[in-house]
């Protein structure tokens, strides 16, 4: 948790950017695994944990526009509660926490609603993911479940989007230590990438070191031999040699900051000619993507850039041939590299992707792609300082998208199926970075994770 005025300045900069009425808060409540007591590890709602930071379940803020008036609606535990969990903190003293002095039981929400109804003020709110919130919206405003998304806020999202998007220092520090736990996570899983050893003994000892410093992972670890399936987390493969092992994963602190990197590795701890020279081309492009990222820069420009060094390395190994530009204007790159270069970071590994992508990441800066691959560029703004971004260029061979476009005869003339055709059984590579927009350029966040094919052969041996 940060200081109390960080969170009151959050909430003061929000009334900035909304007009008037309220804002509605929901945090999250707990979710049952199997039976109402045994529950999931509690994660609160990143909104509502970036205005009022309380990590506690059942909570509401409420932010008052018209007023100048923040509330928060919670409850204090009761006897039974303090048998089971001990002393806690008054709400009034949680509250103080976060800079907020109004506190209120949580069953007078639905009155302060109903009265905020009844003076037909705008009740803004944002989008949700989760059943149970969809439910208290539909009881509170009375709205049919199936109209609350038609219902949030395009106001209020626009001017979380804008407050979020921007990361001080405290939320850089933050993300920068969970990138530090990362590269223990990483090389853990380096040193431990030897023939025999199943996928879920990696991917448990990753887990494990996430959960020492912090709250956890920050999305399910992505571990496997098969990095040709881009979202993978199956992890009960034997690692053979001649494999390369995709690590897609990041760790959460306390305050809810994620990091989120990729390394792939020879299973065995050497390359051979084929696994080297592909990855290597993954590696220019991730390269060229941190040397290309700046302020006053698209990103769909950096993207675009990291395509053409993929299509040009791919055409140099003799997979692609013809006019490497023209291959990239025309799509032809992404049957091996099918998404885009990267996304947003920070209270979320997708951060704001809750908000809708296509605001998160165009807004009013431009129109998302349709074009395969290109559509699937989370983000295509114009870069600015504080923004963390993700870097995360590969090249995948996925016989099924080989077999679709071959049979369809589809760029035929970028594309050497022949050469493709010996390539099936590869796999995937993928190298992700965490950066953050600087004056000038970029920064590369945390302890440098090793990348290049001897830091990787090294840290393996």
């Amino acid at each position: 948790m940060f200081p109390a005025n960080v969170y009151s300045e959050r909430r003061n900069r929000l009334r900035k950017e909304v007009s008037g009425g309220i804002a509605l808060f929901l945090g999250n409540g707990e979710a049952p695994m199997n039976y109402p007591d045994n529950t999931y590890a509690f994660r609160q709602d990143s909104n509502f944990s970036y205005f009022f930071g309380l990590d506690h379940a059942d909570l509401a803020g409420v932010i008052d526009f018209d007023n100048g008036i923040d509330i928060i609606f919670g409850n204090d535990v009761e006897i039974d509660d303090l048998i089971w969990m001990g002393k806690q903190p008054t709400m009034k003293d949680r509250a103080s926490l976060v800079g907020v002095t109004n506190v209120q039981p949580f069953e007078s929400l639905p009155q302060y609603i109903s009265d905020v109804l009844t003076k037909k003020r705008k009740i803004h709110f944002a989008p949700s993911y989760r059943g149970e919130t969809f439910i208290q919206l539909h009881s509170l405003l009375n709205i049919r479940i199936s109209d609350v998304k038609k219902n949030t806020s395009e106001e209020l999202i626009k001017g979380i989007v804008k407050l979020r998007l921007i990361k001080d220092a405290l939320e850089v520090a933050e993300i920068e230590k969970m990138v530090d736990v990362a590269y223990e996570m990483h090389t853990t899983a380096m040193k431990m990438a030897k023939p025999g050893v199943i996928e879920r003994e990696i991917a448990g000892a990753m887990e494990g070191i996430a959960l020492k410093n912090g709250r956890g992972v920050s999305f399910p670890t992505i571990l496997t031999i098969n990095g040709q399936t881009l979202h993978n987390h199956y992890h009960g493969n034997v690692l053979t040699t001649g494999r390369m092992m995709v690590a897609d994963a990041g760790a959460e602190s306390d305050s809810l900051y994620d990091s989120d990197i990729t390394r792939t590795v020879p299973v065995g701890g050497k390359f051979d000619a084929r696994q080297k020279m592909i990855y290597e081309i993954v590696l220019k492009a991730n390269l060229a993507g941190i040397a290309a990222a700046k302020p006053g820069v698209s990103f769909l420009d950096v993207h675009m850039q990291a395509c053409l060094v993929i299509a040009e390395g791919l055409k140099a190994a003799g997979i692609m041939k013809g006019d490497a530009k023209e291959a990239v204007l025309k799509g032809a790159h992404s049957m091996f590299f099918p998404h885009g270069l990267g996304h947003p970071l920070g209270m979320d590994v997708h951060d704001l992707e809750g908000m809708g992508e296509d605001i998160v990441g165009y807004g009013d800066e431009g129109t998302r792609s349709k074009e395969f691959g290109l559509s699937s560029l989370r983000f295509g703004r114009i870069l600015r300082e504080g923004y963390i971004m993700t870097i995360e260029p590969g090249i995948y061979f996925i016989p099924e998208l080989i077999d679709l476009w071959q049979d369809h005869g589809k760029f035929e003339e970028y594309i050497n199926y022949d050469a493709v055709a010996k390539f099936r059984d590869f796999g995937g590579v993928r190298i992700e970075d965490d950066i953050l927009i600087i004056p000038g350029g970029c920064r590369v966040l945390g302890k440098p994770i090793p990348k290049t094919v001897a830091e990787i052969e090294e840290i393996m041996r």
